[in-house]
């Protein structure tokens, strides 16, 4: 979760009701149930003006992120300026994880089946190859789920 999505779940979800619950606290309790109903919908329209408000600005500031990082970076489209390097280097990143992960893959089985015979350091090497490359492939799932393992192939 980045971090425009977690100040926009905490503008969106918790600020916005805590808000509204503590107005709501303060109400008189000699309030009619009518009042209180309308007062709680007024409240309730501004706080959704204020999250539509908040969204609007986040949303303005990721795109502007994006856009620096466009600006500092490049695109596929300056690439292709290059008429033969850009091409390949396009192809180059579109053929990156396939590779990898294939590589590993077959380092892999020939690890495990005993194909090639690894020392101590060659085998701590293939394990962070492996994390990096299933963190690369599957993302932060993929290293919190062998966290356990690692953490116990380490501590050896």
């Amino acid at each position: 979760m980045s971090f425009l999505d977690k100040a926009a779940d905490f503008i969106g979800g918790s600020l916005f009701g805590e808000i509204k619950d503590t107005v709501m606290a303060y109400f008189p309790p000699d309030m009619n149930p009518q009042q209180r109903a309308e007062a709680e919908l007024q409240i309730q329209a501004m706080l959704h003006a204020k999250q539509m408000e908040a969204n609007k600005v986040l949303a303005d500031s990721a795109a502007q992120l994006d856009r620096r990082i466009a600006e500092q970076e490049g695109t596929t489209k300056d690439l292709l300026a290059l008429p033969i390097l850009g091409r390949i280097v396009i192809f180059a990143r579109g053929v990156q994880r396939p590779v990898w992960g294939f590589a590993t893959l077959y380092m892999d089985h020939q690890w495990f089946f005993g194909n090639f015979k690894f020392d101590e350091q060659q085998q701590t090497a293939m394990i962070v190859i492996n994390s990096l490359i299933l963190g690369f492939l599957f993302g932060e799932r993929a290293i919190k789920n062998l966290e356990p393992l690692l953490l116990k192939v380490f501590a050896k």
